[in-house]
């Protein structure tokens, strides 16, 4: 049996992947329309990842990596800043 043996999507599947990646997602998913999020990430992943990573020059780097705009970037630094700035206001 090789990718060639299979219809549509589960062919394209074995041919990306395996034939046994397949084979298992026809037995778990068979007569199921699956939609993907066009988002990979959690948002909560990417805000805390740009705190962690943003050296205040690599905004464009983080947005291709996350196929974010550079302007959506820029907001989410704003809003880690706020809230750092909530959290210094609230202790101090």
């Amino acid at each position: 049996m090789d990718a060639e043996s299979f219809t549509g999507i589960y062919r394209e599947i074995a041919r990306a992947i395996s034939v046994d990646v397949a084979v298992e997602m026809y037995n778990l998913f068979r007569g199921q329309q699956i939609i993907f999020p066009q988002r990979l990430y959690d948002q909560d992943f990417i805000v805390t990842y740009v705190k962690e990573n943003y050296n205040g020059h690599n905004i464009r780097e983080l947005s291709h990596m996350f196929n974010y705009s550079d302007r959506r970037i820029r907001q989410i630094i704003r809003q880690i800043r706020s809230e750092n700035t909530e959290k210094c206001e609230s202790e101090g």
